[in-house]
């Protein structure tokens, strides 16, 4: 009987995202699991402040190209690492919302990101780890990412 059946590997395409994914492969292997690659793109879309009905401008053109681009990233990362059966998505959104509807959706049993720390109040798992952390259904686990 394996631990975990769905693991959801959250991707940033930092330096440290080969890492992650090695440990999260290690998992998946050990456990015979499924294995899913999410990159969320946190995006606020520009802002006119010199209109002061603060209107939004380019924001479904700049949403598209944001996207494909992460999209083709997602892409590149996963042939790198020969992830044949691996499901890749990006999404855009406010991370720990995107990554917990994911795993509701797509009955994950644990989520491996990284964590390095350096945001602020949130010293010990950084921003998204934290947030992450204590948003999730289902295990977390978090990689540490040296400086």
């Amino acid at each position: 009987m394996s631990l975990y059946n769905h693991i959801l590997v959250a991707i940033d395409f930092s330096t440290a995202a080969d890492h992650i994914l090695s440990k999260a492969l290690d998992l998946a292997r050990d456990n015979k699991s499924k294995i899913s690659l999410l990159h969320v793109v946190e995006y606020l879309p520009p802002i006119d402040y010199f209109n002061d009905s603060l209107m939004y401008t380019n924001w479904p053109e700049d949403e598209k190209l944001i996207l494909k681009r992460a999209q083709d990233r997602m892409k590149q990362f996963a042939s790198k690492h020969a992830l044949e059966n691996a499901t890749l998505k990006v999404e855009i959104g406010a991370p720990k919302l995107v990554i917990a509807h994911y795993i509701e959706q797509h009955q994950c049993d644990l989520v491996v990101l990284g964590s390095h720390g350096r945001h602020g109040l949130s010293l010990l798992l950084g921003s998204t780890a934290n947030a992450v952390l204590h948003a999730m259904p289902c295990d977390v686990l978090t990689i540490k990412i040296e400086e």
